[in-house]
């Protein structure tokens, strides 16, 4: 922890010994918002949604009508998510400094105290959960094992130690349409468990490819993500395996019918063909950036289908 300590230092301080030119100015907001890592915070807000609107659907209920749930659901899930994105920066912040994503980090730059930090976690994840078991107790438990699997689970048991540590994480990533939908219907359904399992094989594959742009600063970092270990070939191949893992899946939600089974079918089988497309351009960077890129659009243009479907 000391040579961690020591590098921040140095990396605080430029040639002319002021810290303002190397620390980005910003504000207690933007502080606030990098804290929770709010992209994170909004994309499973998506899933969460999804779980959640499905769940009012095929159950019958109105939305409308069950607005409280969907406030109590919505925020509640937020909060947990923002507490616990939050704890992981508190835990990760030796090892921050030396990637280039992380290094601005509040945590980083001393511009919030760790204690703070920590106590702010513990209050988000508190009250979000309190908020969930106004649902229902599952959705407020599958919460808490959200974040006890990204916390203890991932951050602090495998993610230094071993290169199943992004599988172990997808655990908690695919939580949140579980605690959308057991927030209306605590038996969860065969189609929650389909959302559950989409997402668990969708994360893989995008944090493979993000870990392939970064693998230098993982290296750095002494973090054994799967490019640093087994290099960019198995990665490759391990992303194809877990691309093509998702074919089945949708077939879980046959109540959204045809048309949904051809758009998912149509971005999984897209989204091998893109890799085998990006190939021409031999250079894995661009190939795993392109694999990313496709990653985002994927999960987005997925999960908003489902709704949407459910309109028409």
């Amino acid at each position: 922890m000391s040579n961690s300590r020591a590098f921040i230092n140095a990396r605080l301080e430029n040639s002319s010994g002021s810290l303002e030119n190397e620390v980005p100015k910003t504000t207690a907001w933007k502080d606030f918002l990098s804290l929770i890592k709010i992209g994170i915070v909004n994309s499973n807000l998506i899933t969460t949604f999804t779980g959640l609107w499905l769940a009012l659907h095929f159950t019958g209920k109105g939305f409308l009508n069950n607005l409280d749930i969907v406030l109590y659901t919505v925020i509640g899930s937020s909060l947990i998510i923002a507490g616990s994105c939050a704890l992981n920066n508190y835990i990760d912040r030796d090892i921050d400094p030396y990637m280039e994503r992380t290094k601005n980090r509040p945590t980083v730059t001393g511009r919030v105290t760790p204690a703070r930090v920590a106590i702010l976690s513990f209050l988000l994840i508190g009250i979000g959960t309190g908020l969930l078991m106004l649902t229902t107790i599952t959705a407020a438990l599958i919460g808490l094992v959200g974040v006890f699997s990204y916390i203890v689970l991932y951050t602090i048991w495998s993610k230094r130690r071993y290169v199943s540590n992004t599988i172990i994480g997808s655990i908690s990533g695919a939580a949140p349409p579980l605690i959308g939908w057991a927030a209306v219907d605590a038996n969860l359904d065969i189609m929650a468990w389909g959302l559950f399992l989409i997402m668990f094989f969708w994360q893989p594959p995008h944090f493979y490819a993000l870990a392939m742009r970064r693998c230098e600063e993982y290296r750095a970092a002494n973090v054994p993500m799967l490019p640093v270990v087994k290099g960019f070939k198995r990665t490759k191949t391990s992303i194809y395996l877990w691309v093509a893992g998702l074919l089945p899946l949708p077939f879980l939600l046959p109540d959204l019918g045809i048309p949904f089974l051809v758009l998912a079918t149509i971005l999984n089988i897209g989204w091998i063909a893109t890799g085998i497309y990006a190939r021409k351009f031999k250079d894995d960077i661009k190939w795993a950036t392109l694999m990313f890129v496709y990653s985002l659009q994927y999960l987005t243009i997925m999960f908003v289908a489902m709704v949407i479907i459910t309109l028409i």
